[in-house]
């Protein structure tokens, strides 16, 4: 039977590593390796680990280089055909793993599948699960290139594939998976299994994707580099729905966070794409004040307001 490589890297995650690493041992498909790669933490992570009693657990530490450098470590030592991602706060439905490899071993011809997923911890009613559509289809690279279509604890993926991506940019801090996920499923087949199986923790600690600016200005780096290497999928798409997917998706989660009241990363964001040169007349009134000094730019929005 093929075994499933789990690479979990983990910083300081004393509260929750526990949890994430049961939701691993817990999977009805039993045949994996569970690589902890512990990237330099400081809290007692590494002595919780120790404590835990299973042959699957192989525990890596090494100096803090970031959570790209600790998956691209974990995958150097992983033996599976097949490799899973789960960061040490997130976990799994029981199944997941299971469901995930039936579909691939179903269709011998693609290279990764994927899930729904939920976020959890977030307040006002925000963790309404989500199964994302079947992207297999004619319209793959907009969908593909719109945003991140999963996240990284929502895909099983062949070892090979991934090696052939190179693995992660170790110079992401947000969109490395979003990048993986692009060379991976627009050079092959992906599968889509239906259900929602992964979970997201959301919680106090330290969380990339807090950094909402730089989440949004990395994933659309991550989108022009990756284009200039795909001439044939500009050709295919064109370039005005291209801009609009690219800058004009920038722009949306721009605004998002001007309407959040979110103005250091709505700042930042509007200024990236004024840099384009993209958006209506309308969209530059509410980018252009982004110049001016945040104070400024703070009482003009409310003189506006009143």
């Amino acid at each position: 039977m093929d075994k499933i490589s789990v690479i979990m890297p983990c910083f300081n995650a004393s509260t929750h590593i526990a949890r994430g690493v049961e939701s691993v041992l817990e999977q009805t498909f039993k045949d994996i390796e569970l690589i902890v790669v512990n990237d330099g933490s400081t809290d007692s992570s590494l002595k919780i680990l120790e404590g835990i009693r299973d042959e699957r657990i192989k525990i890596i530490s090494q100096t803090n280089s970031g959570v790209c450098a600790a998956r691209n470590r974990g995958l150097k030592e992983a033996t599976g055909d097949y490799v899973a991602f789960l960061d040490s706060d997130d976990t799994w439905d029981r199944s997941f793993l299971e469901k995930l490899y039936q579909a691939l071993s179903a269709n011998r011809d693609a290279a990764l599948s994927y899930c729904g997923w939920q976020n959890v911890g977030l307040p006002g009613g925000q963790g309404t699960p989500y199964v994302p559509p079947d992207y297999e289809g004619p319209d793959k690279a907009r969908h593909m290139l719109s945003s991140c279509p999963w996240p990284i604890h929502a895909a099983l993926t062949r070892r090979k594939a991934i090696e052939e991506a190179e693995g992660f940019d170790e110079r992401l801090k947000n969109a490395e998976d979003y990048k993986l996920w692009l060379k991976i499923a627009l050079s092959s087949r992906i599968v889509r299994v239906p259900e929602v199986l992964a979970y997201y923790n959301f919680h106090d600690g330290v969380q990339a994707t807090k950094n909402r600016a730089r989440a949004a200005c990395e994933s659309w780096l991550v989108q022009r580099e990756f284009l200039k290497r795909r001439s044939d999928i500009v050709k295919q798409l064109g370039r005005p729905l291209i801009r609009k997917l690219i800058h004009g998706e920038l722009l949306k989660r721009g605004y998002i966070c001007y309407w959040d009241r979110d103005l250091n990363s709505a700042r930042k964001i509007f200024r990236t794409v004024m840099k384009t040169g993209y958006g209506s007349l309308k969209d530059w009134k509410y980018m252009l004040p982004s110049v001016l000094p945040l104070p400024v730019h703070r009482l003009l929005i409310r003189t506006l307001e009143r």
